[in-house]
């Protein structure tokens, strides 16, 4: 389920601002979408994963605090990385 090495290379080489950037909340944004991405796929077989539930609930709640992070410091950044993720204003 963990995201393989290569993987989240490819995403932070995607999504860094400048080179060697791994922190940036837009890096975090990616990898985070990306994990819940794979975590409601591992829930749809698996209903009753109450455990994996609540890891896919604090996901979001990091990602949606981290997505209101930047909107308050950046709006142009804020609306690229939604776009590119693909979520909702």
């Amino acid at each position: 389920m963990p995201l393989t090495s290569t993987q989240k290379q490819d995403i932070i080489k995607k999504f860094q601002t400048v080179a060697g950037d791994t922190g940036s909340p837009e890096v975090q944004i990616a990898l985070l979408s990306n994990r819940i991405l794979k975590l409601t796929d591992h829930l749809k077989a698996h209903i009753h994963d109450t455990h994996s539930r609540r890891g896919l609930l604090s996901m979001i709640a990091k990602r949606r605090r981290l997505a209101n992070f930047l909107k308050n410091v950046d709006k142009n950044r804020y609306a690229t990385i939604i776009g590119s993720v693909g979520l909702k204003d």
